[in-house]
């Protein structure tokens, strides 16, 4: 079924746009899919993604401008990121990959006022978790059929790529307090379709990197 849990909520991240362009990375941006939009908005997109297969569709899929997109195989954990540089910095389902702490180097890498947005998996951890687990289920397949039947119509939809899954997610609770300690400021919104948002914006008074 061609329904992508992630595409679903990318007109919730655009809105977290900070005003005006500016430069942006999109880690783990898988086959560049959501780096195209924020190009389609105008910002200077870099994509960084550990799959090679996964940055070579990018790379064949272009850009759409009037901003720019530029892909690159690369760990976010080794990365070397310029400090205090990035407008917009968004992980889709990528950063259960690697060590939460990895944050600190996002941060780190946004300019005052930029905003980090991360669309995040997680296991439930209370009784509203697990009642807005039991919700999603359902919600989840009629919009599959709802998505295929619509591809039908329009003569089937193309195969897609899916990059490699890791199902080990950590405990919401733990999300929300690792991102209360690192970020401080910052939300965590739970979401439908086994998703979380954290959201954070660095304050203009904020202290350099380093």
């Amino acid at each position: 079924m061609p329904f992508d849990h992630n595409h679903h909520y990318h007109p919730a991240l655009l809105r977290l746009l900070p005003p005006g362009p500016g430069r942006a990375l999109d880690v783990g941006c898988g086959d560049g899919r959501f780096a195209r939009r924020l190009a389609a908005a105008g910002m200077t997109v870099e994509g960084i993604d550990t799959w090679d297969e996964m940055v070579a569709r990018a790379i064949a899929a272009g850009s759409p401008g009037p901003g720019t997109v530029e892909y690159r195989r690369a760990d976010v954990t080794t990365e070397p990121l310029d400090l205090d540089a990035y407008a917009y910095i968004s992980c889709l389902a990528s950063l259960h990959h690697v060590p939460f702490d990895t944050v600190t180097r996002l941060r780190d890498a946004l300019a005052p006022g930029g905003v980090l947005a991360v669309l995040g998996c997680a296991r439930p951890s209370s009784l509203s978790d697990y009642a807005r687990e039991f919700v999603s289920a359902p919600t989840n397949a009629l919009a599959r059929l709802i998505v295929f039947a619509g591809d039908q119509l329009n003569g089937g939809a193309d195969p897609v790529a899916k990059a490699p899954v890791h199902m080990k997610f950590p405990p919401l609770n733990d999300v929300r307090r690792d991102a209360a300690r690192l970020l401080p400021g910052s939300t965590v919104r739970p979401l439908v379709f086994w998703r979380y948002l954290l959201t954070w914006r660095k304050p203009t008074d904020h202290p350099a990197a380093g």
